[in-house]
């Protein structure tokens, strides 16, 4: 017992995780945990912090902080009740609180979860299929869940990497009239994504594992050649897809992989709304056990209400272009 009350100077490193997410806006998390330790000193030098204070508290005090810093690293959220609970020892490292209606939670304690019945049908299938079709009307969240997924099984450690990929078709512009790099060019097909991972993940991780390969955007035409394992894939806007882009992509798929392929069929971008492969693909797999194929209708629209009946609207009306 002599022994805890000997003064202790400790450093503890927080690794991959970003000290401004931990401490919060203006220090305001920060202050909080020093508050919740009153008989140490505390000083934060960027992702590490050097405590003095006897050896027991100082162990107390690592302990609790390494179990917050794993909810952190699991959740991508820290907020005031999470730090109350962290550090009355209600959260301890490797055993970490789950919502299970709780798909995965966002920045700023943001929490996404299934909104709608097929949003819950994508969730559920996830367990049981390794090769999903989401496809369905625009705002029904088709894409957002199924990253949303994604963001799950990299931070459970499912998967090793996240492949978010797009065919590069054309909406109105041309590719050769937009200005910069092919992928300056590129990237507004691919701006949707980057929207929803934003949604998701820290912006300083973000751009970590985009330097490291851990989160892949590409257009479709780079799936080429590449066996895709250990890897949550989806593939975006497959609509635009024709029936030998979509098997190429379907046959990149590794032994240990997850596959989500989403698209909306009234929105055909391709010369020639019949070259699109999506419908014929989703066909041709139904039968097959492991695929699993989710329908969205417009009961799914989770933007703004007008969407819906923007969407309803234009099902009803005759189509202009013939």
């Amino acid at each position: 017992m002599m022994e805890n009350n000997v003064n202790d100077h400790k450093e503890i490193r927080l690794e991959g995780v970003d000290p401004r997410e931990l401490y919060g806006p203006q220090d305001i998390y920060l202050e909080q945990i020093k508050a919740l330790h009153p008989g140490l000193k505390i000083v934060a030098r960027g992702s590490s912090l050097k405590v003095l204070g006897s050896k027991g508290e100082t162990e107390r005090f690592e302990r609790r902080l390494t179990g917050l810093a794993d909810y952190y690293l699991k959740y991508g959220h820290i907020s005031k009740e999470v730090i109350a609970q962290a550090f009355s020892g209600g959260i301890s490292s490797g055993d970490v609180p789950a919502d299970k209606d709780v798909i995965v939670y966002g920045n700023n304690g943001a929490t996404i979860r299934a909104r709608t019945v097929n949003q819950q049908r994508l969730v559920k299938l996830y367990d049981d299929c390794d090769l999903l079709f989401a496809v369905g009307p625009a705002g029904s969240g088709k894409t957002y869940t199924a990253i949303a997924l994604a963001v799950r099984a990299l931070r459970e450690k499912q998967v090793r990497r996240i492949i978010l990929t797009r065919p590069a078709v054309e909406a109105g512009e041309k590719l050769g009239f937009l200005p910069g790099d092919m992928k300056e060019k590129l990237d507004p097909y691919l701006q949707p994504l980057y929207d929803a991972l934003n949604d998701m993940i820290p912006a300083a991780r973000l751009q970590k594992f985009m330097e490291e390969g851990t989160v892949q955007i590409a257009p479709l035409a780079y799936m080429r050649g590449r066996t895709l394992d250990n890897a949550f894939v989806i593939l975006d806007e497959a609509q635009n897809t024709t029936l030998a882009q979509i098997k190429m992509f379907l046959t990149r798929m590794g032994r240990s992989a997850k596959f989500i392929v989403t698209g909306d069929v009234t929105q055909i971008d391709l010369p020639r709304k019949g070259d699109s492969g999506l419908t014929q693909a989703m066909e041709v797999l139904r039968p097959v056990e492991g695929i699993g194929i989710v329908e969205f209708d417009r009961r799914d629209i989770v933007r703004h209400p007008l969407v819906k009946q923007i969407v309803e609207a234009f099902d009803h009306g005759e189509d202009p272009v013939k």
